[in-house]
């Protein structure tokens, strides 16, 4: 049959964090779990392989119904080349948002985003005091 297009209302937010931020957002309702099992979210911890938090973010990467995907800062500075090469590709959705974590501080110098939003404003933004 034909296929569906999907609308902002049908995207999904994806997490990829420390156990704190995950809960926090599977409790306000943004996890899933489809049929197969398949979730939205991933909680690293110490013993999380690096290569298990790649697979994880190329799958929520490729699915079409994940509209933004929320990462720890410090979970994406360990997989930084697999972020730096999604958005060089292009990729506008979804879009990845770096959030800060109880345990680290939001650091704004290492935000591909605000790197970008400084670029477009002639580099006059002064993250020092956030």
């Amino acid at each position: 049959g034909r296929k569906k297009f999907l609308n902002q209302t049908d995207m999904k937010v994806a997490v990829i964090g420390d156990e704190d931020t995950v809960t926090g957002f599977v409790l306000a309702g943004v996890g899933q779990r489809d049929g197969q099992g398949a979730t939205n979210f991933l909680t690293v911890d110490s013993k999380t392989k690096r290569r298990d938090v790649e697979e994880k973010f190329h799958e929520m990467a490729g699915r079409k119904d994940i509209g933004v995907i929320l990462i720890n800062q410090s979970i994406a500075e360990d997989i930084r080349h697999v972020l730096t090469d999604h958005t060089a590709r292009g990729i506008v959705v979804p879009t990845v948002l770096e959030i800060p974590s109880k345990e680290k501080p939001y650091d704004p110098n290492a935000d591909q985003v605000m790197q970008r939003v400084k670029v477009f404003f002639g580099g006059n933004i002064d993250t020092s005091d956030w």
